[in-house]
């Protein structure tokens, strides 16, 4: 498996980062920092850095936005248990090929559990 090959992610984690605050590419930078990896993705320099600046500034405000609820009681340990959970089925999802016709299904319990969190 090629670097870009190891960022191919599938249709339900596509979805999920549609949903995020996170571009597929940012999320690809990140994974590429986290390994110490460089430019790449068939971006010039000057667009690698532009997306690198962004996706930093965008994780930054991602942190204190969650100290922030959580600080205010906007979002509890159950909270905190739901999104460790969603995130669990994240890592797994990440390390297996699913069926097509599963993927929807997944998808929709993921939405319903980050309603569910979202109710105010």
């Amino acid at each position: 498996m090629s670097k870009d090959d190891q960022y191919e992610f599938n249709t339900v984690i596509k979805h999920i980062i549609k949903k995020s605050l996170f571009t597929e590419k940012q999320i690809q930078i990140i994974l590429r920092k986290m390994e110490r990896s460089g430019v790449g993705f068939g971006l010039s320099r000057g667009a690698y850095y532009r997306q690198l600046g962004q996706t930093r500034t965008k994780l930054a405000r991602l942190y204190y936005t969650m100290s922030l609820l959580e600080g205010l009681g906007v979002i509890g340990p159950r909270d905190v248990d739901v999104m460790s959970k969603l995130s669990e089925q994240v890592k797994a999802l990440k390390e297996r090929d699913i069926f097509h016709e599963h993927e929807q299904d997944i998808i929709t319990i993921f939405e319903r559990a980050v309603a569910q969190a979202c109710k105010l």
